[in-house]
């Protein structure tokens, strides 16, 4: 009788591949989905990018569910660029934060690396 373990290993790692593809998937989706919500926050000023490259609040906590799912989708996806580059995820978010701040629209709240807030 053969030995199923290589065939059975195959099988766990081509669903476990798939499961991550369409986790990514979704992630992607969801964030592309709040896009808009995000960005009328970020332009009345309810919420800033911070130095750490999460949204937070400057005004009234409206839509904190909006923020709060965005915020954990960005963990994760800080955490899976950490993988992929040997970098910690609090490294990620802080060049992420970084990229952020030279795209960001003129009006937006950011946070300096010192902890200072400016609009753009």
């Amino acid at each position: 009788m053969r030995n199923k373990t290589p065939l059975i290993l195959i099988v766990t790692l081509a669903v476990c591949l798939m499961a991550s593809v369409a986790l990514a998937g979704s992630l992607k989706d969801r964030m592309i989905a709040r896009r808009p919500a995000v960005a009328a926050l970020l332009a009345d000023g309810t919420v800033g990018e911070n130095n750490q490259g999460f949204l937070e609040f400057k005004g009234p906590k409206k839509q904190a569910d909006v923020i709060a799912a965005e915020n954990k989708d960005r963990v994760t996806v800080y955490q899976a660029i950490a993988r992929k580059t040997g970098a910690t995820p609090d490294i990620v978010a802080q060049r992420r934060a970084a990229q952020i701040a030279q795209q960001a629209a003129p009006g937006t709240w950011l946070q300096k690396p010192d902890g200072s807030w400016y609009k753009k």
